[in-house]
């Protein structure tokens, strides 16, 4: 599980991507982004994770998004994100 705090933008973006690439090697894998911490993501931010989710499934792999804040869920229910995410109200275990 990676767990997300404060804003997700462009002076962060590469910090997550960084994160989410030793994730991604493992192929048929469900990542979990814990996003409770989360209180802003920006258009780059999304796209960050739309571009992980893209080859999380080529490689047969998901990212799921977990208790995103009121503000977080609006900007993906708004853009169409959550038809690309399973959005879940807890954390595994």
């Amino acid at each position: 599980m990676i767990a997300l705090y404060g804003e997700l933008d462009l002076d962060s973006v590469a910090e997550l991507n960084e994160v989410l690439r030793p994730a991604l090697a493992e192929p048929a894998t469900v990542i979990v982004i814990d996003c409770a911490g989360l209180e802003f993501c920006d258009s780059t931010g999304l796209n960050a994770l739309l571009r992980a989710q893209a080859r999380a499934v080529d490689d047969g792999s998901r990212i799921e998004l977990a208790r995103p804040r009121p503000l977080v869920l609006r900007m993906l229910e708004l853009t169409g994100a959550t038809d690309a995410f399973r959005v879940r109200d807890t954390v595994p275990g």
